[in-house]
């Protein structure tokens, strides 16, 4: 019996890192391509920056933080009290757990960005919002490249 307590700990521990591992978003910087935009044809367009301002991403809330959180909280839970005090231990354990971890994968995944206004030579103006992973200032001339799948991204 003792032995299925010390299995349960670690067991929660390695679904907690999953759950943090899966909390990862995909990058929206303008210097970082998906495997998928590998290899395809991209069109590109110049530009001059008209106006930049700091913005902020919402991180993201796939429930893998809010189940990581529930295990490793219904774990610590459980090795409080014993009978039913264990058992209400557990519950709230994995309740705040629960809480705890869904904040924790939103935060992680929050991201500042910066929204980006530019004059195309065409005479098209556009508003492109990425991660901050590069620094433009008014006046920057810029490429602004489009992929077949929409996705919109400002280089230097």
């Amino acid at each position: 019996m003792k032995r299925g307590y010390q299995v349960l700990p670690v067991f929660s521990l390695v679904v907690a890192l999953l759950a943090l591992n899966a909390c990862m978003p995909e990058s929206r910087a303008g210097k970082t391509y998906s495997r998928d935009q590998a290899q395809t044809s991209q069109s590109v367009y110049y530009g001059v920056v008209l106006r930049v301002e700091d913005v902020t991403l919402e991180g993201t809330q796939t429930g893998a933080g809010t189940v990581g959180g529930a295990a490793m909280g219904g774990v610590l839970g459980s090795a409080v009290g014993s009978g039913a005090g264990r058992s209400i231990a557990t519950v709230g354990g994995a309740i705040v757990g629960a809480l705890a971890g869904s904040a924790a994968e939103k935060g992680v995944t929050t991201k500042d960005a910066q929204e980006i206004e530019v004059s195309l030579d065409n005479g098209e103006i556009l508003i492109v919002v990425q991660e901050k992973d590069e620094t433009f200032v008014v006046g920057d001339r810029v490429r602004v490249i489009r992929g077949p799948d929409g996705t919109t991204r400002v280089r230097q």
